[in-house]
């Protein structure tokens, strides 16, 4: 369950909140518009009871009128009442459709009756509660009881007559559209709450670290396909470019990190996998060998996805023969590897599918050809299968010396990625981190561009922001023409 903040989720799921207010905020505007306009007015009528002079008498008549006036309040509402008042101005519909527009109330400790009536204008509210009160005042006389010489025992007398309203009583605009604005909000949240439970995607680093332990190494946002596929090269001052160096510098560290600490010393073969197909990974290994060469580095990136290569489609490169031709005693790797690029990267393509990748991979002359390259070169990328769909990567866990797990934000979910790391832990790899794909973030905030007249006239950057300075040659360095020599398979 996610264990996140109320902000939190307004912040990721402010999109479906503001619709829902938005929503009830129109609902409410068509409802102030196609609700029928009313009025209301208000008459009031005193009841008291003939009987006597003395004061025993009136104290009498006034608690008995007290004890009676909820009942005559009562017969507001019924047809006894109500039918005269219809006779009486020709009104249309029944008696019960009238007693559904007055209302009648008594306030607490009198004897007055406060009639209510509603009407679609003003002017009629008022003549139907006062004709409202006039017929109760009948009826109740009529109705009550009589004294000895006949006359009606209870009067009624008019204290208050309607009055013309000013204003409409309904509908009540800024109350509508207040309450529609409210109600949009709370269901708002409520699904976005909903929505972000039920969401179990790796969504962000606050996600993994309460799925692992292991260190979020990269955060790389999704760029367009104007920019290529390898953006690195061809949009080098990009947020996503700027992304996969800064994976490149965290993985330098965890090296130097565990050189000092004498547990990754030599850890120059690095195996990118993931727990599903189309992750990313084959674009997050090419992106990570380019700037990996960038620093003169000497870096060669294998395909060792033997069951659907794409190193080959993602730079462009034939890929009909490779590593498979390698392995199988086809050809040399000197005559296989390919240059790619202007930084000296060399690309070694997946080659023919075998029917046989896994113990393919996991041959002897596999292991001679990684020992070979780890000589060879400063790091080896290798792309590898995902790792819950097959045991490819598993397999070349054993051989490498350090594993990176991609873990798209759009597509993996928790328990995905939960089982593949489980299951790399359980053939001992060595997981270095993981690399967190297509992150959602504000480019603009993550953009440190040249100025756009020196980039257009073609002149040095800005002092703000220096060129990367170009590594010196190092003693024994060779030339970056070609494949470094490596022993044949």
């Amino acid at each position: 369950m996610n264990t996140r903040g109320p902000l939190h989720v307004l912040r990721r799921r402010w999109i479906p909140v503001a619709a829902a207010t938005l929503v009830g905020l129109v609902v409410g505007l068509i409802s102030t518009a196609t609700a029928p306009v009313t009025y209301e007015a208000r008459s009031a009528a005193f009841f008291s009871l003939v009987s006597g002079s003395s004061a025993s008498d009136l104290v009498q008549g006034s608690t008995y009128a007290q004890n009676q006036v909820e009942s005559f309040a009562q017969l507001a509402t019924t047809p006894a009442v109500l039918r005269p008042v219809i006779e009486s101005l020709d009104l249309s519909g029944t008696t019960g459709q009238l007693a559904a527009r007055v209302s009648a109330t008594v306030p607490t400790g009198t004897v007055i009756v406060e009639v209510t009536a509603v009407d679609g204008s003003a002017e009629g509210s008022a003549i139907i509660a006062d004709a409202v009160v006039a017929s109760l005042s009948e009826v109740v006389e009529r109705i009550a009881p009589k004294d000895e010489q006949g006359d009606p025992t209870v009067t009624a007398t008019t204290v208050s007559p309607a009055e013309v309203p000013a204003d409409r009583a309904s509908p009540d605009v800024p109350l509508t559209l207040a309450l529609g604005l409210f109600a949009g909000l709370l269901v708002g949240l409520a699904l976005a709450w909903l929505w972000e439970l039920l969401d179990t995607r790796v969504r962000d680093t606050d996600v993994l670290a309460e799925l692992t332990e292991l260190p979020a190494i990269g955060s790389v946002p999704s760029w367009g396909p104007e920019s290529g596929r390898v953006v690195v090269a061809t949009a080098p001052h990009s947020p996503p470019a700027e992304s996969f160096r800064q994976l490149r510098t965290n993985l330098e560290f965890l090296r130097v990190a565990g050189e000092d600490a004498g547990a990754l010393e030599g850890a120059s073969v690095l195996a990118i996998t993931s727990s599903l197909s189309a992750e990313g990974k084959s674009t997050v290994a090419a992106n990570l060998a380019v700037s990996l060469a960038e620093t003169g580095a000497e870096v060669l990136l294998i395909d060792a996805d033997l069951r659907r290569p794409a190193v080959a489609d993602v730079l462009g490169i034939e890929g009909g023969v490779g590593l498979t031709t390698v392995l199988a005693g086809h050809a040399g790797f000197d005559d296989v590897v390919q240059d790619w690029g202007t930084s000296g990267l060399q690309v070694l393509p997946a080659g023919a599918v075998p029917p046989n990748p896994a113990e393919l991979l996991s041959s002897p002359a596999m292991r001679r050809l990684i020992t070979d390259l780890r000589a060879a070169y400063d790091y080896v990328v290798l792309d590898t299968t995902p790792v819950l769909p097959v045991t490819d990567a598993s397999v070349l866990s054993r051989i490498v010396d350090g594993v990176v797990v991609v873990a798209n934000t759009q597509r993996v979910r928790r328990p995905q990625l939960t089982q593949c790391l489980g299951d790399l832990s359980q053939v001992s790899a060595r997981v270095l981190g993981v690399v967190l794909n297509q992150v959602r973030r504000d480019e603009e905030s993550y953009t440190y561009r040249q100025r756009e007249d020196v980039a257009d006239a073609g002149g040095t950057p800005d002092a703000a922001e220096p060129a990367a300075e170009v590594p010196a040659p190092r003693a024994g360095d060779r030339p970056r023409t070609g494949a470094r020599p490596v022993g044949r398979a």
